[in-house]
Order: structure tokens, then C-alpha cells, then sequence
């Protein structure tokens, strides 16, 4: 493996240019100059947001991967690289933020980085191309170069989509052929003008905010009484993987053929029947005929911006509703009519739109309305580079912007694609909907006029109360039904199972973050099953005839400073049960709200609060509650959290409110040794209970890091965001940065390995694609603290612990995550539970809190082995069908566990993980054994 030295490549690329263009200083309005800070652009901000709530990831990665074969000048193309973010100053713009608004912030031209590595296998670029961006340090553009051989190589060049969209690649391909066959002549670039910079084009945006505002509001006028696709499965708030799943079905060359003439007889484009195609299987499928799909826009209609690079595409919502049976020839007029209106209003950010729609954005159960899209595509050309034969690389991320897209590949060999996130919609459904798309593509194309009834396809789902659907969202809820009542709201039933299943009060309780307060059922009353009809649905004359239960609600909370804050965001203050969303509420306004009131009351709220509880009365309640938390808490501690100064000795603890950090405070305690542990304000009277002292701030308020490292002989840092991973690594960098000396533990993870070549992995060994997005800024993380170190502040140490177990209330609650809880919602509700074959040994890693606890503060030690290296602390390893057999038998379930070939691909976990180095810390004490600490799990 080898680095090319980037200062070197660009000097000499340069002077072979220099000998023959003399060198322009830099003017005002020119490319390479710093730009003022500018505003994001409504499609920026939206992608911004998503990054600051944990929802990106790689999910906004833009990855374009070229094989290159010939002989590869690459001091030039490196040099051409950073010409093209000299050209492109949006693709060294960063977003940091000034209070609650983030902002552009372009930098001066740099040398883009570009190493060279050997080819290892495809996991390489999967890697990288996953690996996640920090949009507040930047920069948004990576380059990599593979090498096969000497005149074989495969350049990676990774974007986030906050500087790019599919009609800027064009133009950094052209752009970067052009600057390379420059840089290899030693001549300058021949070039077409510099295009208005983005940040302009994000000015000119905001400057007509009026009036995109007045074409949003009758947008969303137009999308009244819409509802999401019913096929979709309503997905839990708070961050999601977003997996994906594609299926594929050929589709012959003539019927693309014939799609193309259809369209071209009646006026329409080939994506326009495409389109109309998805509309028609998605009525059969779930029997609805008013329905929303999405389609991608671009907004270059301006002639200054159409060379622009950036993100100017927008998601447009088309909307049909063809009442009795009409021919398919029919609903491409309605579909090309309501393209059209779209069209008409392609500059109008839909972000705005969803603004204005509030409350009806969203299905009952919070599934976006916009969850289904569909689009045509095309095999892009690959980047031509001079001299050299160049090919596409394809890298599939495996993420899902849509709940469900309809595509169609138009080429030589053209294809239907159907990609669905996992948790939105089950493979079996997502493979008979690619099915009855080729075949309605295919009847289409040979006769048009066919009524939509005698299309092929089926139906998929049966229509579903919203209360069912938003009850069944439960895992711990097996069965539902729902009995509508003349005189008022309808009467709810559910069967759950498990010890640890809600009540009937809780399930309505968690029903108001789910269902419009007019959709509320009276009551939820718990059955042991639900009474059946002979065709096996429920006996609803049957079901107890039950009054209204009564409903857990506080009046005592902060009413008033929770309206005057929605009042003061959202311009008018709302009654106490206003609605969130129909107030104008969205996530930004989430986030701002929850810091405010954060601020005033003192007590935790986070963003995703405010989305699920949605009404002012709800959130009073909610700080009611954790307002006696706090004064329980503090009542049992006897005294308020101390603040004195750092003794000598004092190890920093961050995430001492986690069940790691716990598990490490009790120990370092019970060591004697002073500790200081950083903790939210709102939490602050938690530690105090073990007499630490307390350092205030978060992951994401730097300067409280800074503050909190300073005077400390030794740091453990365990906090993590476990989703926002650009906050965890300036959080690593922030700490690094204020760390003076002594030890430096930092938790990691064996994520970090990502799914290694051996089932034996060795402490530190190599790892492999792919890599998760959390295992990727693990790395990171690591990376930054070990450079810190080796400029001699200390030693330090990075622990890869697997999933931790132990009592801890915020440690039960991984047994309902990952790889562990699909069997465990399986087991609690009694359903049939499918392992991996046993032809080879399949199971989880894992390590006690209380042993991990043990093994990090043996770190702390001068000259411990551990020094400088990664090592890993796991208590052992559990085959999945003892796992589950004995989860089956603590929750007392009947699910029947059998091998199957389609199991979870993430069950699949062939791994033992060497922890040598920790072996004596790590030995188990009584009680640590795996059957002890997960029966204290579940119970």
C-alpha cells in the first residue's frame, strides 16, 4: 500500500502548466475565491436536517466508480480532481450552523486528497463509498484510486448529494476529462465559462421565499384527503436503516419499443407511460384509486444555472384518481395531464409543500405521504478520460430513499426494477409487484386500450382500519380489531403477549404520537385472543362490550411554556391539544423546539419528542414526568451534584447516564478513583447518586468537551449518538484536541470490522465490507485518536465491544435492536422464528457491562499492553438456537424455531472475536455467565 504525496502531485502538475500559462491572480467573483457565507437551498436544508437527525448515513452518498485500463498520469489526475473544486466551489462548501440555522461556507482551493491503494476485492470501494461525510467540517467530496496493476486502476470519486444531483454529473465528467487532458499536456484547460456558483442560485431561491410560499400553499391544496400507499408497513420513529431490497424481472426491447409509440400517439414521453404503468399495478395491488407518487425534477429552467453543479433537483407529487374501470389509454391522459400541472410548479421545494400540508403529510400510522416513486433510467456513459479505456464500476449501497420506487432500466437489455426499504414493505409482496409490473408493461405496449380490471396483477392488501394498523405497529401487540361505536370514538381490542407487554391504557397512550386525535379510539381493551367468524375473521358482536378505560393523563406539567414556545415558532399560540403538524410544525422546527424548551425547563426533550407526542399537553405531561424522575433522584442522592475542580488523578467519563458509562462510573467508584463525568444539564442530578463530579454539556456542544478535558489525568470515552455520526466525530476530535495527557480510552466497536475474511478474528485484525455506517465512524473515531497519540500526549486505547448485556434499563432495551431483536419481537409475539442452517456455527457476540466495566479501567495502567492498539473485549459467544431457545423459554413462548434458507441475512454472523489482551479483567465473575445476565434482561 502506498500514498501519493498530494502537495508533491499538484506542485509538479502545475509547474508543467505554469511553463506554458503564466499565473492569473485571483479576482473578485472568481471560481477559486472564498465565497460569503450563504443560505442553504430549501433542498440543502432538507438533506441537512436529515444528516443532524441521524437519519443520512450513506444514504445521501453519491458514488461514481470508474475502471480506468492504460497508462495513468496521476499527478494529473490529481491535479484535476482539485481543478475541478476549483471550478466547482460548491464542492468545497461545508455546513457548519450559527445557533439553529446552518449555513454555506465555501473554502479556499486545497489539494484534494488522493490515495493509492492496492485492489483488494469489491468490499474496498463498498467501503468507502459508505463511509459517512462531516458536513460541518467537510469536505463533501472523497477521492480513491485502486490499484489492479500497473496500468489498471479504478478511480472512486464519492459525493454527498447536499453538492451534487444527476444533472451535475455530466458536467464534472466533462469537466474532470477536460482538466486531466490539460494537466497531462501542461497546457490550460479549454473550458466552457464558469456557471453562476450554487451558492447564487440558493440566494436567488430565498429571495423569491414569498412567492414559492403562495405556490406551495396550492400545491398542497391539491394533495387535500390524500392518503399513503396502503401496501406500505407503517415504520417506528427514530432513525432507520433504510435497507434495501431490489428485485428484477427482464422486460423484451420490443415492448420498450412499443411503450415508446404508445407514448409518442398520445402526445406522452416513454417515462409518462412508465409512470401511468406504476399507477395502474398500484391500484390493483391495494385497492385504492387515489394515489400520490414521486417523481424527480430538475430545476435548471433558469439558462444561467443549467451548467450549475449542485442540488437542483426537486420531488414532484402526481396525483391520479380515475374513478370505474377505464382503458389504460385513459389513464395515460389523466397521468400525463397531472404530470404536466406538476410540472408547471417544478421549482417549488417540497419541502414547502409538506409544510403546508401539516398533520396530512402523514398517513394515521406516520407514514409519509410521498413514499412511492417511480422513475425511468438510463445507463449512464462512463467517465472518458485521454489515453485510458474506462468502464462503469457499479456500487449498490443497499439503502432506500422510498418506501418503494417502480423503475424501469431502458438499454440493450432492458429490465423492471422494484427497490423497497425492508422495514416498509416484505419481500414476497415487493417480488409479485415487479412481476405484475413487466407483465402490465408488457400488455400495454400491445394493446392499450384494455380496461385497468383486466390488467394483469392482484390484490396485495386488504383494506385496514388506521387503528389496527397503528395498534399492530406494536411489536408486543399479536392481534387487533376495532368496533365502531354510533355515539362516538370506536372501541379498540388487542391480544399481546410476553411479560413485559403494555397495557391497554399505554397502547392508547401511544396512540396519540401515531393517529389523529379524531381517529382516537375510546378505549383499548386487552383479550386473551380475538373470537373468529368460519372465514377467520374477527367476531366483532363477540368482543366484550367494555366502557371507556381511563386514560393516564397529568394536567400538572408546564402547559404554559410549552404553548408559548409552540407559539413562538409557529407564529400563534395553540390551544393545549393543537396539533404539532397541522400547526406548521416539520423536524426542523422539531429540533429548534425541543433546545428551547430544553433550555427553559432544565429536563431532557429531544427532537423526536416533539414528533411523537405533537401536542402541547402531551409534551407538559411528558415534562411532568421526568420532572419527578429528576426529583426522585435527587431526593434519594440527598444533595445536588458537585462541581468542584479536578483532583488530581480524575479520569473524565463521558456517557455516564448509558448503561456502559453506568456500569463504568460504579467501577471506577468502587476503585476510589475521582471522576468527572460529562452529562446533559437536564440529567446532571444522575451521577451525583455515586458522588462524581459533574462536568455539564453533550456530544454536540464542543466547547463543553473542551471544557470538560481540561485538568483530567485520563479520559474513558463511551458517550456515542450511535446515528449521528458527524457528531460523534467532532466530538472525538473536540476531546482529542483538549486531551494534555495520561490515558485515553475510547469505547469502540466491533462493527468496525465490518464482516471479516476469517470466521477467528484476530484483536485488531483486518476487517471487511461492508462496513455500517456506525462501524465506519468508529474508525474514524479511532483514526483521530491514535494520530492524536502519536504526537505524544499519552497513550491510548480503542476497546471493539459487541453488544453489551447487562441489567441496566437502557441495556434491556438492545435485546429490541439488531440482529437480537427480530427474535425477540418473534418470541414475545409467538411467531414462528427461522435460523440460518447450521452447517456452520452462527451466533452473537457479547460482553457483561459489568466485565467491560473492569476491562476499560485496566486500561487506564501506564504501559498497559494495551497501549496504542485496538483490542477487544467480548465475555464469549452464543450459537442462535441456544440463544433462542432460551429467550423462547424466559418470555414463555411458543414460537417454534426452525432452520430456514431465507433467514435474516443479518443472522449470518459466523464470527469469534479474539480478546486476549483483556482476558484477566474480562473473566467472568458470578452472575456474568450469558443465561444469568439474560434472564435479568427480560425480566
Amino acid at each position: 500500500m502506498s500514498t501519493v504525496d498530494q502537495t508533491d502531485l499538484l506542485r509538479r502538475a502545475r509547474d508543467r502548466r505554469t511553463a506554458t500559462a503564466p499565473a492569473r491572480p485571483v479576482a473578485p467573483g472568481d471560481p477559486a475565491a472564498p465565497a460569503e457565507p450563504a443560505p442553504l437551498s430549501h433542498a440543502q436544508q432538507r438533506m441537512w436536517l436529515m444528516d443532524h437527525l441521524g437519519q443520512g448515513g450513506a444514504l445521501y452518498n453519491v458514488p461514481i466508480a470508474t475502471r480506468l485500463r492504460g497508462p495513468l498520469d496521476h499527478a494529473a489526475l490529481a491535479a484535476a480532481i482539485t481543478g475541478l473544486t476549483e471550478r466547482h466551489a460548491v464542492l468545497r462548501t461545508r455546513y457548519p450552523r450559527r445557533g439553529d440555522q446552518p449555513y454555506q461556507q465555501t473554502d479556499p482551493v486545497a489539494p484534494v486528497p488522493l490515495p493509492v491503494l492496492d485492489a483488494t476485492g469489491p468490499e474496498q470501494l463498498l467501503a468507502e463509498a459508505a463511509r459517512p461525510f462531516d458536513l460541518a467540517a467537510g469536505p463533501v467530496l472523497r477521492a480513491l484510486l485502486l490499484r489492479h496493476g500497473p496500468e489498471d486502476h479504478t478511480l472512486l470519486l464519492t459525493i454527498h448529494h447536499i453538492a451534487v444531483d444527476g444533472g451535475s454529473l455530466p458536467f464534472i465528467a466533462s469537466d474532470l476529462a477536460a482538466l486531466y487532458r490539460a494537466a497531462c499536456d501542461g497546457v490550460p484547460a479549454q473550458l466552457p465559462s464558469v456557471a453562476p456558483s450554487y451558492a447564487e442560485y440558493a440566494r436567488q431561491e430565498r429571495a423569491r421565499e414569498a412567492e414559492l410560499t403562495a405556490a406551495a400553499d396550492t400545491l398542497a391544496a391539491g394533495l387535500s384527503g390524500a392518503r399513503p400507499l396502503s401496501l406500505l408497513r407503517p415504520v417506528p420513529p427514530g432513525a432507520r436503516e433504510r435497507r434495501a431490497a431490489l428485485h428484477a424481472a427482464p422486460v423484451d426491447p420490443a415492448v420498450v419499443e412499443g411503450l415508446r409509440v404508445l407514448g409518442a400517439r398520445h402526445g406522452a414521453t416513454l417515462y409518462t407511460v412508465v409512470l401511468a404503468a406504476a399507477f395502474a399495478v398500484l391500484r390493483t395491488a391495494s385497492g385504492q384509486d387515489d394515489l400520490v407518487l414521486g417523481c424527480a425534477s430538475g430545476h435548471r429552467a433558469r439558462p444561467e444555472f443549467r451548467r450549475t453543479v449542485g442540488l437542483a433537483v426537486n420531488t414532484l407529487a402526481v396525483r391520479t384518481n380515475p374513478s370505474g374501470d377505464p382503458s389504460f389509454a385513459e389513464l395515460l391522459g389523466l397521468v400525463r395531464t397531472a404530470l404536466l400541472d406538476a410540472q408547471q410548479h417544478h421549482e417549488v421545494p417540497f419541502d414547502l409543500v409538506v409544510e403546508r400540508l401539516g398533520a396530512a403529510s402523514r398517513g394515521a400510522d406516520g407514514t409519509p405521504l410521498l413514499s412511492v416513486s417511480c422513475d425511468l433510467l438510463r445507463i449512464a456513459d462512463p467517465l472518458v478520460l485521454p489515453g485510458l479505456d474506462t468502464e462503469n464500476v457499479e456500487l449498490d449501497l443497499g439503502l432506500a430513499k422510498f418506501g418503494l420506487t417502480l423503475l424501469l432500466e431502458d438499454g440493450p437489455r432492458p429490465r423492471v426494477l422494484v427497490q423497497h426499504d425492508r422495514d416498509a414493505l416484505d419481500g414476497t409482496t415487493a417480488a409479485r409487484l415487479t412481476d405484475a409490473f413487466a407483465a402490465v408493461l408488457t400488455a400495454v405496449a400491445g394493446n392499450p386500450d384494455l380496461a385497468l380490471s383486466a390488467l394483469p396483477g392482484e390484490r396485495l392488501a386488504a383494506a385496514e382500519h388506521p387503528v389496527v394498523t397503528a395498534l399492530s405497529a406494536d411489536p408486543a401487540v399479536v392481534e387487533a380489531a376495532v368496533v365502531e361505536h354510533p355515539d362516538g370514538p370506536p372501541l379498540a381490542y388487542a391480544v399481546v403477549r410476553g411479560p413485559v407487554a403494555p397495557t391497554g391504557s399505554a397502547l392508547r397512550a401511544a396512540l396519540r404520537g401515531r393517529l389523529p386525535a379524531a381517529e382516537l379510539p375510546r378505549a383499548v381493551t386487552l383479550v386473551d385472543r380475538l373470537p373468529r367468524l368460519l372465514d377467520g375473521t374477527p367476531d366483532r358482536d363477540r368482543l366484550p362490550g367494555a366502557g371507556p378505560l381511563p386514560v393516564a393523563r397529568r394536567e400538572d406539567g408546564p402547559l404554559d411554556v410549552v404553548r408559548q414556545a409552540f407559539g413562538e415558532l409557529l407564529s400563534a399560540t395553540p390551544p393545549a391539544d393543537g396539533d404539532f403538524f397541522a400547526l406548521g410544525g416539520h423536524s426542523l422546527v422539531a429540533v429548534q423546539l425541543a433546545e428551547r424548551l430544553r433550555t427553559r425547563t432544565g429536563l431532557p426533550l429531544t427532537g423526536l419528542d416533539i414528533l411523537e407526542q405533537r401536542t402541547p399537553r402531551a409534551l407538559a405531561a411528558l415534562l411532568a414526568t421526568r420532572a419527578d424522575e429528576r426529583s426522585a433522584a435527587l431526593a434519594q442522592a440527598g444533595a445536588r451534584p458537585r462541581t468542584t475542580g479536578a483532583r488530581t488523578g480524575t479520569v473524565l467519563l463521558t456517557g455516564a447516564t448509558g448503561g456502559v458509562g453506568a456500569a463504568v462510573l460504579q467501577e471506577l467508584m468502587a476503585q476510589g478513583r475521582p471522576v468527572r463525568v460529562l452529562v446533559r444539564p437536564e440529567s446532571a442530578h444522575l451521577p451525583a447518586l455515586n458522588g462524581a463530579e459533574v462536568a455539564e454539556g453533550d456530544l454536540g456542544d464542543l466547547d463543553s468537551l473542551r471544557r470538560a478535558v481540561e485538568g483530567v489525568d485520563a479520559v474513558i470515552h463511551s458517550a456515542c449518538t450511535f446515528t449521528d455520526h458527524a457528531t460523534d466525530l467532532a466530538a472525538m476530535r473536540a476531546l482529542v484536541d483538549g486531551w494534555r495527557g495520561g490515558p485515553f480510552v475510547f469505547v469502540s466497536s466491533i462493527d468496525a470490522y465490518g464482516r471479516p475474511p476469517g470466521a477467528e478474528v484476530p484483536e485488531g485484525g483486518p476487517g471487511g465490507a461492508p462496513v455500517t455506517p456506525y462501524g465506519q465512524a468508529k474508525l474514524d473515531s479511532e483514526r483521530i485518536l491514535f494520530e492524536a497519540a502519536a504526537t505524544g500526549r499519552g497513550q491510548a486505547v480503542a476497546v471493539r465491544a459487541p453488544i453489551v448485556w447487562g441489567p441496566h434499563h437502557r441495556l434491556r432495551d438492545q435485546l429490541r435492536w439488531g440482529s437480537t431483536g427480530a427474535l425477540y419481537q418473534a418470541a414475545l409475539a409467538g411467531r414462528p422464528i427461522g435460523l440460518p442452517a447450521d452447517d456452520e456455527w452462527y451466533g452473537a457476540s457479547w460482553v457483561h457491562a459489568a466485565a467491560l466495566a473492569r476491562a476499560l479501567t485496566a486500561c487506564l495502567a501506564p504501559d498497559h499492553p494495551a497501549a496504542g492498539r485496538v483490542v477487544n473485549a467480548v465475555s464469549g459467544h452464543v450459537s442462535w438456537p441456544d440463544f433462542t431457545a432460551e429467550l423462547v423459554r424466559l418470555l414463555g413462548s411458543d414460537s417454534p424455531i426452525t432452520t430456514a434458507p431465507d433467514a435474516d441475512e443479518d443472522l449470518r454472523r459466523p464470527w469469534h472475536y479474539r480478546a486476549d489482551t483483556l482476558a484477566g479483567p474480562l473473566a467472568p465473575e458470578p452472575g456474568e455467565d450469558w443465561h444469568s445476565v439474560l434472564a435479568a434482561m427480560v425480566r
